[in-house]
């Protein structure tokens, strides 16, 4: 779930962090006058690069009522953030991600943040262990060369506060941009800050936040959240049926490793139903209905569910609903799952319905999508 940054400022200002001072303005809130007369009003919403889109503006603040108006002409009927203007002396960048393959925290690090970092130089990188007592000197050791010896300490304490912050808050990103340095210490100007969808009923929802993600769901997202799943629709040519976030990241990749794009992702819901499989598989056929998308590849791993289970659901599902584009099977089954019925039975099983396609190892499934798409 990703805050919005009044959200996420908030998040950081209890922690003790520093960020500019401001108030919430509503779409037809009266304009606060007390914060001086040139304020940064900010546009709230969920996407990126809303500097470039005119949706963060300084302006005088006897301004602020007509340039309400002409950002919600943009991006519609919005909240916004009023904060008094920080004098800054330097932006920088600074980050920290759970990565999703080590499962640790990874801090990223650039000398020069703002709105052009895409252009920088690749950011700095190290992983940042909260509970190390060397934390600081190890962030120190990866950024000291980039800035003079006493900012360098002051960035590295700050990104072991942040790694702490993120732990308890069960956040997957937090990142800071600008990062700016200030005569009175480091400022958080910008902050996006995503929590682990998976953590969120351990947190107060901000009510903000919540509403705007909601809002931005597709109708096919919408519906797959109401039959206890997650679903992200992509442009790709692919549609993608999987169980579990890892196992999807690790489906996108060998699609990208061969060329393809996945036009879907699926993950689990807390406390959502034992199986989606119905649910996904007509959420993956909509998807795959359009004219871009060429195949539908189903893979999943099984622990203690049993594999015909599984085969018969999918059978059943198949002899009413023919897919809209070819399908390519896979399924990895635990010795538990697949007692009394293995992948040969699956195989057998399926093949006398006329499925042809049924791999265990992921990457020869995918292999096999792609030379049969590239002939």
């Amino acid at each position: 779930m990703r805050l919005t940054e009044m959200d996420g400022k908030a998040l950081l200002r209890r922690h003790g962090i520093a960020v500019p001072r401001g108030v919430a303005l509503g779409a037809s809130d009266p304009v606060p006058m007390h914060l001086g007369a040139e304020v940064v009003l900010k546009a709230q919403i969920l996407e990126g690069g809303r500097g470039k889109r005119g949706l963060v503006r300084r302006a005088a603040a006897a301004d602020i009522a007509a340039l309400r108006q002409d950002m919600m002409a943009i991006a519609g009927e919005v909240s916004f953030l009023l904060e008094e203007p920080v004098r800054i002396e330097r932006e920088l960048y600074l980050a920290l991600r759970v990565n999703g393959t080590t499962q640790r925290i990874e801090c990223l690090f650039s000398a020069h943040g703002g709105v052009e970092i895409e252009q920088a130089a690749p950011p700095s990188r190290w992983d940042l262990d909260p509970e190390d007592p060397f934390a600081a000197e190890k962030g120190f050791a990866a950024i000291g060369a980039a800035l003079p010896p006493d900012l360098a300490a002051r960035v590295a304490r700050l990104a072991l506060r942040l790694a702490r912050i993120l732990r308890e808050e069960d956040l997957a990103l937090l990142e800071l941009n600008p990062l700016a340095v200030t005569p009175a210490g480091l400022v958080a100007c910008d902050a996006k800050l995503v929590r682990d969808g998976a953590a969120v009923a351990r947190h107060d929802i901000p009510l903000a936040s919540a509403g705007l993600e909601e809002a931005a769901l597709t109708p096919l997202e919408r519906r797959a959240r109401q039959r206890g799943f997650a679903l992200v629709e992509m442009p790709g040519d692919v549609a993608l049926v999987s169980a579990g976030a890892g196992l999807g990241m690790q489906l996108l990749d060998l699609l990208a490793d061969h060329g393809l794009r996945a036009a879907s992702f699926m993950d689990n819901l807390q406390d959502g139903p034992a199986d989606t499989t119905e649910a996904r598989l007509e959420a993956a056929f909509a998807i795959a209905a359009r004219p871009e998308v060429r195949a539908i590849l189903f893979y999943t791993t099984l622990a203690s569910r049993p594999l015909a289970e599984r085969v018969e659901t999918l059978l059943a599902f198949l002899a009413r609903n023919p897919p809209p584009r070819p399908l390519y099977l896979g399924f990895a089954a635990a010795h538990a799952a697949a007692r009394g019925f293995d992948a040969e039975a699956a195989r057998s099983r399926l093949n006398a319905a006329g499925i042809a396609a049924l791999r265990d190892d992921p990457l020869e499934l995918v292999r096999a999508l792609a030379t049969d798409l590239a002939a």
